[in-house]
Formats: C-alpha cells, structure tokens, sequence
C-alpha cells in the first residue's frame, strides 16, 4: 500500500486574499505537525451574467474555462510557493475548479476524508460587516470535518 495514502489529509481554501494566505501558512504548519498531506484548493465561480451576453458579444466559452483553470493552477502554485518557500517539508496536493467555493471545498474535504477543513474568514469579494465570509460561513455551517477559520492578520 502506498505510504502517502496512509496520511491523514488537511484541506485549505486558497483565493489569493491575504486571509487565504494565512490559512495556507497555518495549515502547512498544522500538517507538518500532524504528519498530514495538504490539499490546496482554489476554486473559481462565473457570475450568472457571464452567460447573458449582448448581441455582439463573444459569449464565455469552453475555451475560456480551460485559460481560466491554466492560469488558475499556475497562479495558486506561485502564491504555494511564495507562502510556503520552496520547501515546504510536507506533501501537497494543488486543485483547481470550478463552482460554488463552500460546496467544492466541503465535497472535496468529504472525499478526501479530511481530518481538517482550513479557510481564511474573508476572502476577495467579503463584505467588511460580516464576521465571517459566505465561503467560511457555510463551511463551518455544512462541513463534515471539523473547520478552522482564520482572520487575517492586524484585524
């Protein structure tokens, strides 16, 4: 049997906030600690008026999903890498998608059998009033591995 599928596993919400980029740095610490691997999990939603587009308009394509999902990957591998270094003495696991943040993110620790869902509290579209952000909200809310939500900074 493989070793790495003997490890417990840790899931962390990446949106390129400054709150995600702290979940990121403690839940790689966590998953050293724990002896864990670190799934890192970015996912993108297309607003519904992405789909009604004007007479003329080049309507969203296909296409345009895989440019997004390319440059997705490669912008969540970079931060990876400026948060974490270059050597992050842990496995991980990097995953992109597409759709609802707070479902993608609880079906993915669910399949993963996540000992650990980690998410930022606000991330890019937060509204400064709220406690926590929709994303963070729902998946304290629905998640079934218990949640850890992490405020930026300062704040």
């Amino acid at each position: 049997m493989d070793k790495d599928s003997d490890m417990p596993t840790l899931v962390v919400g990446v949106d390129g906030s400054p709150s995600s980029a702290g979940a990121l740095e403690w839940a790689a610490r966590e998953a050293q600690l724990r002896g864990a691997k670190l799934h890192v999990v970015q996912v993108w939603e297309v607003p519904g008026a992405a789909w009604a587009t004007p007479v003329g308009v080049v309507p969203y394509t296909v296409a345009t999903d895989e440019n997004v999902r390319t440059q997705t990957r490669e912008d969540l591998a970079g931060m990876t890498r400026e948060v974490l270094g270059p050597d992050p003495k842990i496995k991980i696991r990097i995953t992109v998608a597409e759709g609802n943040p707070a479902k993608v993110l609880i079906d993915i620790a669910k399949r993963d059998d996540a000992e650990l869902l980690v998410v930022g509290s606000r991330g890019r579209g937060g509204f400064k009033t709220l406690l926590l952000g929709s994303v963070s909200e729902q998946c304290v809310t629905h998640a079934r591995c218990p949640v850890i939500v992490i405020r930026p900074q300062g704040k």
